[in-house]
């Protein structure tokens, strides 16, 4: 691949450069959002992954902006692996960008193509394949945080199309295989119940939720399913959970959790947006 160009801008987010540097600062001081702007502070790295929605940023902006507060806590990584959901149907069961550059209107990010081939080389299932990711916004949205936060840096993107256990579990290990040793970060990119009443929404995305704070990769995928919860990110929320138990974590946290419900004022059909960190 050469330089993937971006699909969602003007859309999801800004396309003028200046616009969205203050969109983005917005979400950070937005009454959702963690009330300040973010700082570089290199100290010893505790976080291991985050989670983060992956809607429009006047709609889940101000709660990945939590996560995102966090990580600036702990220094700038070396790459960074962001693994999101499959929206479009498009490429393999799980697709990884190998090579080349994503664009955004802050610049260009290039793929970390070692650890990418590290990635590959330890599953047997994951496959090389550009075209996932071409019309897929699950990843692009984070992209324009993370240069706010770290400018330059590298990352490898991984697009689940399948999100059950098995596959969750084997995309995991691989990641946390890959990264074990290195300066690197996971992100996981998901939204949570999409167009129900904010109170249904609110039982569905507690029971998630729960389930992510107790590093619980079975219950959470056994509650998506048995109550029909819209979580769009599941997989890469479980993969992101048993990578960083492997990695030695402790603890999940939960950072911020609203609708878009409480954006717009209607709390009729709204979709549920959280941020957490996991942590050594």
């Amino acid at each position: 691949m050469g330089v993937r160009r971006p699909w969602v801008a003007g859309s999801f987010y800004p396309a003028d450069p200046d616009s969205l540097r203050r969109t983005i600062e917005k979400c950070f001081t937005h009454r959702l959002g963690p009330g300040s702007l973010p700082e570089l502070k290199p100290s010893e790295r505790r976080i291991i992954s985050v989670v983060c929605p992956h809607a429009g940023y006047m709609y889940s902006g101000p709660v990945a902006a939590h996560s995102y507060f966090h990580l600036s806590s702990e220094g700038r990584p070396a790459s960074i692996v962001v693994i999101g959901p499959n929206h479009t149907g498009l490429g393999g069961p799980v697709s990884l960008g190998g090579t080349g550059a994503w664009e955004t209107p802050l610049g260009r990010v290039d793929i970390d193509t070692e650890l990418a081939r590290v990635i590959f080389e330890a599953s047997s299932f994951i496959d090389i394949d550009e075209t996932a990711h071409v019309r897929e916004h699950s990843i692009e949205v984070q992209l324009p945080f993370l240069q706010y936060i770290y400018g330059d840096f590298r990352f490898v993107p991984i697009c689940m199309g399948f999100q059950d256990l098995e596959t969750s579990r084997k995309v995991g290990q691989a990641v946390a295989e890959a990264i074990e040793g290195r300066n690197s970060i996971i992100v996981a990119s998901t939204d949570l119940t999409h167009m129900e009443p904010q109170s249904s929404a609110n039982v569905k995305d507690r029971g998630v939720i729960e389930r992510i704070v107790s590093l619980d990769e079975v219950a959470l995928q056994e509650w998506v399913r048995s109550h029909r919860v819209s979580m769009c990110g599941y997989g890469p929320v479980s993969a992101a959970i048993v990578a960083s138990k492997r990695l030695g974590a402790q603890k999940a946290e939960l950072l911020a959790y609203h609708t878009s419900g409480e954006v717009t004022g209607d709390l009729s059909s709204v979709v549920g947006y959280a941020a957490a960190k996991i942590t050594r």
